[in-house]
């Protein structure tokens, strides 16, 4: 691993359906392909009860979503060239179930794609217009394609 993408990986299950099958290392080998600079992350694996609260309290939206990233540095001006992005990434374990079913892919798939998703996130990225959507795409799928995971966005 090289110096620029330095990792302090913490991975927490409060809900834990999924720690047998989406391991640790395969969490770390997602995050460290999607990243571009040192970073200090948290991913957590919730219930939609949590997700729900967590969505409604700091995004104002009463639903659980299937992931959720709180970028600690994101807009800084006087941060170090070498400071570590800082992020908690939450992914909530019903949603993803659902969304991998409905999209007809597998749990492993659709959990490599939302923590590469976050850690874009984390990262500064953004799909807020049309122009960000489709270059964060793009990275997304450049990424999952080096992981050997098909074109999310495909139909």
């Amino acid at each position: 691993m090289s110096a620029k993408n330095k990792l302090t990986l913490s991975v927490q299950y409060a809900d834990p359906r999924l720690q047998e099958s989406i391991t640790r290392p395969m969490i770390r080998k997602w995050v460290q392909a999607a990243l571009f600079a040192p970073a200090e992350l948290t991913i957590r694996f919730v219930d939609a009860a949590e997700g729900q609260t967590l969505n409604r309290e700091y995004r104002g939206k009463d639903y659980a979503t299937n992931v959720l990233t709180f970028a600690y540095n994101e807009g800084e001006e006087e941060l170090p060239d070498d400071a570590p992005t800082q992020a908690d990434i939450i992914l909530c374990t019903d949603v993803l179930e659902r969304e991998a079913a409905e999209q007809k892919k597998t749990v492993e798939e659709h959990t490599a794609h939302l923590i590469v998703h976050g850690v874009l996130h984390a990262q500064g990225y953004d799909h807020m217009d049309d122009e960000e959507a489709t270059e964060m795409e793009g990275i997304e799928t450049d990424i999952l394609a080096t992981l050997g995971y098909a074109d999310p966005y495909a139909d």
